[in-house]
């Protein structure tokens, strides 16, 4: 390779790898078919491969275009880190800032956490990515995160939040149907709703609590929303964050004294980016929100 390619080729690139034809990458990008073309056809010459070969169902990617794919995912989220980097200087409040949490967390806490600071400051803008995966702080995949795991990593700005209990909960449709377990061992007689795979979450909380080895589930899912779900329309008894549980009267603690997880909380962001004012508002919004979270969730059931 003698010429260094533009980054525009790498971001078509990336999108005719995720759409699998020029148009539909055509329409992403707000460019033109042929233009799409040119820049496959350029980024070929330049790497001296074919990247793409035509099929019936569209573009398919060369084994070249898949060993290219993650560096050019690299440049994608340099370029947008860049990019928020340098508009993060400003002295007011405005412009994008991204946050990174667990689904549970995404999806039943940081809404509420994150709508009084998005009214005072009605310029900022929010990206969250509601996933259980670990995003990298130091490659700017993320600004914030909201982590279950102690952040290990130098550079970083760490807030450790606190514990937030797990425990099981059930419907009360399903224990006045089924009845309510007395001991961890009355579990076996119930449907119970767990997780379809093991992760490295997992895998941790089976060697920690073996309790969980000799559980059947009847209902499972690799989604912590779906678990969630599923327990609130009475399919039978899992696991959640009483906090949660806390807030729908409908929802029963089952076998509080015998069990409980901690899942210990962090708040952490990229230590660069700590003097800026919209991450720095966040992020502070963030800590005093979780620990509110965890304080009514100690305190029980929510008014």
């Amino acid at each position: 390779m003698t010429t260094e390619p533009s980054w525009d080729f790498y971001r078509t690139l990336l999108a005719v790898l995720h759409h699998g034809s020029l148009s539909a990458a055509a329409r992403e990008l707000g460019l033109t078919q042929p233009t799409i073309g040119r820049h496959i056809d350029a980024l070929e010459e330049i790497v001296g491969t074919q990247l793409f070969v035509r099929s019936q169902s569209g573009l398919m990617p060369t084994e070249a275009a898949l060993e290219l794919r993650p560096y050019a995912e690299t440049l994608a989220s340099t370029s947008a880190a860049l990019l928020r980097t340098a508009s993060g200087h400003r002295d007011r409040i405005a412009g994008p800032v991204r946050i990174s949490a667990s689904e549970v967390i995404g999806v039943e806490v940081l809404p509420s956490i994150l709508a009084p600071l998005m009214e005072q400051y009605p310029e900022l803008e929010i990206e969250l990515s509601a996933s259980d995966a670990v995003e990298d702080l130091l490659s700017r995949e993320a600004d914030i995160a909201v982590r279950m795991s102690e952040p290990t990593q130098d550079a970083l700005v760490v807030r450790r939040i606190g514990d937030i209990p797990l425990g099981f909960h059930a419907h009360r449709r399903y224990l006045d149907h089924r009845g309510t377990p007395e001991t961890l061992a009355d579990l076996g007689n119930h449907r119970l709703i767990g997780f379809d795979r093991h992760t490295g979450y997992v895998r941790t909380m089976l060697k920690r609590y073996p309790v969980f080895a000799d559980l059947t589930f009847g209902f499972k899912a690799d989604s912590t929303l779906a678990q969630m779900a599923a327990i609130r329309s009475g399919l039978g008894i899992g696991m959640c964050q009483t906090g949660l549980a806390a807030s729908d009267e409908d929802l029963v603690h089952v076998l509080p004294q015998a069990f409980q997880i901690p899942l210990t909380t962090w708040v952490v962001m990229h230590e660069a980016i700590r003097t800026s004012p919209r991450y720095r508002v966040t992020f502070d919004a963030l800590v005093a929100g979780l620990l509110d979270y965890i304080r009514e969730g100690a305190l029980g059931r929510r008014d």
